[in-house]
């Protein structure tokens, strides 16, 4: 398989269409999945409602508070996690302040969004916390406002109407987090990718009526490729090697940053797995197979691993210890009766 290469087609505000070629379809699929759910941004998580006589409910506004994207720029480099930071609730190093105070005095509707949240440094919960002030310096100007701040032709989110004699007061707290706890942390509105557009690969079935060519259309993508020929044989040893990937960011964060900070979190994430495999290895070959304790028959992690005797099928001390994981076994030192492996699936 060649290197990998990326060619961007089209790259705009808040959109990136690129080519990548090079990689298996795992590893398409792992950078698609990483982009929409493990980079960092920075969303509103806390929501003190102050005063609300609208038509909705506190909750109801609360929530579309926690879905307006914020200005994230950078946002895993230059600013900690609550759980990370020294200090004992919020402050200026894990949270941004935003407030929302918005009142109607006349007859006509008016319309509360996005525009109308202020970010405030006058935060209370500077509690005894470590100030980085380098790190706050090196912040966006705009770092946790709503993006109409930054781009004045974006149009504010809609956030609630009210009327005459209505007002809306709160104090939202913006944390970072990722969209595998909430999507609303989610830098992608969007991310999708297609390969092998004529279906070469027959990984597609079509459903038609009469001829499959003329009712589902080859893609723009199509071009990008040599079309089959109709007594061309099957290659049943071929592989997906060109994907065309469109990604579409909320605007928190940039397409370029959503892609090359999304590959960064990748190459971790292998390098990780490349450090854990090689340890069980080196585990393994040392002898010492309980992986940080397990001993007596009692397994040390996995998937529910149990040992596992000939006779009533219990654990018991004299059991050799059985490191937990995708039903791994040994024969000749487990009695594992019917080819049940011990602690995961049958094998």
């Amino acid at each position: 398989m060649a290197q990998p290469k990326v060619r961007i087609r089209e790259l705009t505000r808040d959109s990136v269409n690129f080519v990548l070629e090079g990689v298996d379809l795992a590893f398409a699929n792992s950078l698609r999945r990483v982009m929409m759910a493990d980079l960092a941004t920075v969303a509103i998580d806390i929501v003190e409602i102050e005063h609300n006589s609208s038509v909705l409910a506190d909750e109801f506004i609360a929530h579309r508070l926690g879905q307006i994207p914020l200005i994230s720029t950078e946002c895993d480099n230059l600013m900690r996690y609550t759980k990370d930071c020294s200090c004992s609730s919020h402050c200026k190093q894990c949270s941004v302040l935003l407030t929302l105070d918005i009142s109607c005095n006349t007859d006509d509707t008016v319309a509360v969004t996005s525009q109308h949240l202020d970010q405030s440094n006058d935060f209370p919960y500077d509690d005894g916390a470590m100030m980085d002030n380098e790190t706050l310096d090196q912040r966006d100007p705009n770092f946790g406002s709503p993006l109409v701040t930054r781009q004045a032709s974006e149009e504010p989110i809609l956030i609630a109407k009210i009327r005459k004699g209505q007002r809306i007061r709160a104090r939202c707290i913006a944390k970072k987090g990722i969209a595998k706890e909430h999507a609303k942390w989610s830098p992608c509105s969007a991310v999708s990718f297609e390969y092998d557009p004529h279906n070469k690969l027959r990984h597609t079935s079509y459903w038609y009526e009469s001829d499959a060519k003329s009712e589902w259309p080859i893609s723009a993508n199509g071009r990008e490729e040599e079309a089959p020929q109709d007594d061309q044989p099957f290659d049943f040893n071929a592989k997906p090697e060109k994907f065309y990937f469109e990604v579409e960011t909320t605007g928190s964060l940039s397409p370029k940053e959503v892609v090359m900070k999304g590959m960064e979190e990748l190459t971790k994430k292998l390098a990780f797995l490349t450090h854990q495999v090689d340890a069980g290895a080196d585990t393994e070959m040392n002898g010492d197979v309980t992986a940080g304790g397990a001993a007596n028959g009692h397994a040390s992690s996995g998937w529910g691993a149990l040992p596992i005797n000939g006779s009533n099928g219990m654990a018991t001390s004299a059991s050799p210890p059985v490191v937990g994981g995708w039903g791994n076994y040994s024969p000749s030192a487990l009695q594992v009766p019917n080819g049940t492996a011990a602690g995961g699936w049958n094998l």
